[in-house]
């Protein structure tokens, strides 16, 4: 099969339901113009998590992996008018260029950008007893793919959703001899997901305009105290 296929019927679907504003399309753009790396999700992945933070009434969400703010555009557009995103990044170049073109889209008010490493970051939150996340997407550095998953858990409610992206890696993960650090992170946390009785999962296998990747989904189930 021609995977020309793939891209094809994958804008076909963005064109139907995921359209790119002027807004989205200039974050594609300054990524190029800062030389900032083309790795946001598609448009159809943007929509993808408007649709799972509306099934989940998500009011506060939180991103691990910034990047240009593509997907936190994305997000921010699903929230309420009494809405909160914060996305943490671990690059100080990044999030000011994320930051611009959030202010771009309006959105500066609903979105809260904090620079560090998010495995610094997000215990501070659970030590202060935040208030749990409805929604959370990881789309960060691969190998602690597994303890982010298990952070995340612990910031959430019954019922939260987590989306882990790019956890297929074009199939790599089959290969259980790689020596890849990004390959082995997902095969990590992929391999957790069999006995985590915190969560109801599934690996959804995606192609399209990004090629052949996937995305963990996963709801929340009732946790003990």
């Amino acid at each position: 099969m021609d995977e020309k296929i793939f891209e094809r019927v994958d804008n076909y679907i963005s064109d139907i339901s995921a359209q790119e504003d002027k807004i989205l399309s200039d974050v594609i753009k300054s990524l190029a113009e800062e030389n900032i790396p083309q790795m946001s999700v598609s448009a159809n992945h943007g929509k993808l998590l408007q649709v799972l933070m509306i099934s989940c009434n998500a009011k506060r969400v939180l991103e691990l992996g910034t990047l240009g703010g593509y997907s936190t555009i994305w997000m921010a557009r699903a929230l309420p008018s009494n809405g909160k995103l914060i996305s943490l990044e671990i690059d100080k170049h990044y999030s000011d260029v994320a930051k611009r073109n959030i202010k771009n889209a309006g959105l500066s008010e609903k979105v809260d950008i904090r620079v560090g490493r998010a495995l610094d970051i997000l215990p501070t939150f659970i030590e202060k007893k935040e208030e749990p996340f409805d929604f959370i997407f990881i789309d960060a550095d691969k190998p602690p793919y597994t303890e982010y998953f298990e952070l995340a858990i612990k910031l959430s409610r019954e019922g939260t959703i987590i989306v882990c992206d790019n956890v297929i890696r074009e199939g790599k993960v089959l290969d259980d001899n790689s020596s890849d650090e990004k390959v082995l992170g997902v095969q990590r946390l992929n391999e957790s997901l069999r006995k985590n009785k915190n969560v109801t999962a599934t690996i959804l296998q995606t192609v399209g305009v990004k090629e052949h990747d996937g995305m963990v989904v996963a709801v929340v189930n009732r946790l003990s105290k």
